[in-house]
């Protein structure tokens, strides 16, 4: 439960250093490329060979694996529907923090449920969310 909606003393705090910064520095534009599917389908292989290939072009990224944050951030959830709705939840700002600092930042999880997805692209407000869907696919 968050109490910040209902706190009247939690104030953004703005740095002289911005997102534009860092960008510039880093040369790139953050981002999320947000890559979803069933268990098996992929999602982590591809996500790690992106990280590689970006690392290979000079750009910094970060892959948050849903497996991996299930080991912290999210180990407090199970599996029921209103669970995930908060892995996605939480996975999202995480996300978001990474774009923001001016990350590559790509996210592999299982996110069965399109609203999630969307209230994670709404997250950034400047649309930078990418979401690829793997099927598997039967030879």
């Amino acid at each position: 439960m968050s109490t910040v909606t209902n706190s009247t003393n939690i104030f953004w705090q703005e740095c002289q250093i911005g997102k534009l910064d860092r960008q510039k520095l880093l040369n790139q534009k953050g981002c999320v490329v947000w890559i979803t599917g069933l268990s098996g389908s992929g999602k982590s292989t591809l996500a790690c060979s992106l990280g590689r290939e970006l690392h290979s072009r000079g750009k910094l990224s970060y892959v948050l694996d849903g497996d991996n944050l299930r080991h912290g951030i999210n180990k407090d959830l199970g599996f029921k529907p209103e669970d995930r709705t908060e892995n996605i939840r939480r996975t999202g700002e995480v996300a978001k923090l990474f774009a923001d600092a001016g990350l590559i930042c790509v996210a592999s999880l299982i996110s069965p449920y399109r609203r999630d997805r969307d209230a994670c692209r709404a997250m950034l407000s400047d649309g930078n969310f990418i979401e690829e869907s793997l099927h598997l696919a039967f030879f």
